[in-house]
């Protein structure tokens, strides 16, 4: 792993965003699943040997007929860390409009380009935003999608308060997917949460260091359960634990 300290994360990913965006061509295939697709439609070169508990999270979410419009056309979906726009897409097919935040202009540039070439940007929106103060009104949101994103907040209190910014804004009823890199990923050795940098080689050889915190399970249900979501499952996949969350319909939690 690397020592070189991080630059914040919207001046790493706007230098290396066009390189990083042309090589996340397909969406995870836990996040089809999720969605309720097929994991063997992600061609992404991973297994799609997907944890039952994420296949079809979202159905509740999805099912019956939404207050503002008959059908998916009423219903609203937020990818969160929205990146090149790949789970937008997947997003797209199953909800009417879609807002994308990410807090890179270069990566929402990209997610722009791909939605004009792929044909669904007439259903996206894209929002230069930060994950711990989500520029959406409460309660808004049927289905989201924050994979990849949350290990990259440095502190602790910023990613259970962006946690709980996915909470507010998520519809009573309302289903996300959440992810973090973890502990139980063939190439990290240690068994507990730590911060560190991995190294991102543009071509030519530049090597640009990014921040994660590299959660352990135990630490990623405790930093859930910090925040204002409740958990319908979790589980750890392809080195990444993950989460189907709700909103808490208690209110805060302690």
């Amino acid at each position: 792993m690397d020592d070189e300290r991080a630059s914040p994360v919207r001046e790493t990913y706007d230098r290396i965003a066009e390189h990083f965006a042309a090589t996340r061509e397909y969406p995870w295939p836990e996040v089809t699943a999720f969605l309720g697709g097929d994991p063997a439609d992600a061609d992404d070169g991973a297994p799609a040997d997907v944890p039952s508990a994420l296949a079809g999270g979202a159905a509740s979410a999805l099912g019956g007929e939404p207050d503002t419009a008959d059908g998916p056309a009423g219903r609203f979906g937020l990818d969160l860390g929205c990146g090149n726009g790949r789970h937008a897409e997947s997003l797209s097919a199953v909800v009417g409009r879609v807002v994308g935040v990410d807090v890179s202009a270069g990566l929402l540039r990209t997610a722009e380009r791909r939605s004009r070439e792929r044909g669904f940007a007439d259903s996206l929106e894209l929002v230069r935003g930060d994950a711990a103060s989500l520029p959406l009104r409460a309660d808004a949101v049927d289905v989201a999608v924050y994979v990849a994103t949350l290990h990259h907040l440095r502190s602790r209190e910023r990613r259970v308060a962006s946690l709980s910014e996915l909470a507010r804004v998520l519809a009573p009823g309302g289903r996300a997917l959440v992810s973090a890199w973890s502990t139980a990923h063939d190439r990290f050795d240690e068994t507990s949460g730590f911060d560190t940098t991995v190294a991102w080689t543009l071509p030519g050889g530049e090597r640009v260091p990014r921040f994660y915190h590299i959660y352990d399970p135990d630490e990623f249900e405790a930093d859930l359960a910090a925040s204002d979501l409740d958990v319908v499952a979790n589980t750890v996949s392809s080195g990444n634990c993950y989460a189907v969350v709700t909103p808490d319909t208690a209110g805060a939690s302690d």
